[in-house]
């Protein structure tokens, strides 16, 4: 969705929550314990494995380069790149992932939730 920018303050809020609410990503509410994000970035690729408490242990990108490597962190949320945060948004494709100790991405290319399956054999 594009922003007019020669509108109101209100009416360009408005478009932007609209805009969230259209866009096609991961949301905290779609993960369950033990899920794995993996966001491709223009830059880099990170692994985020969803702890169930609303924080994640992030691997790769930002986190490989500072010696941070399965680091608990928290995901502020997504914005297109100037200062509105589509909160509860993980990752989508086309936006910058946020987490809460100010680091953010370069733009993202690909998401993917990868679920442990649970097996019912028992060897």
């Amino acid at each position: 969705m594009e922003l007019n920018t020669h509108t109101s303050t209100g009416l360009a809020l408005e478009q932007l929550v609209n805009a969230g609410a259209m866009v096609e990503g991961v949301r905290e509410a779609d993960l369950q314990l033990g899920d794995w994000v993996i966001v491709r970035t223009r830059n880099s690729t990170y692994a985020l494995r969803a702890n169930g408490d609303g924080t994640f242990e992030a691997t790769g990108g930002w986190f490989m380069r500072e010696p941070q490597s399965g680091a608990r962190v928290r995901i502020a949320g997504c914005t297109w790149g100037g200062s509105a945060l589509l909160t509860r948004m993980v990752a989508a494709p086309g936006m910058f992932l946020e987490f809460t100790n100010q680091v953010r991405t370069t733009r993202i290319r690909e998401v993917r939730v990868l679920r442990p399956c649970a097996t019912t054999t028992v060897h």
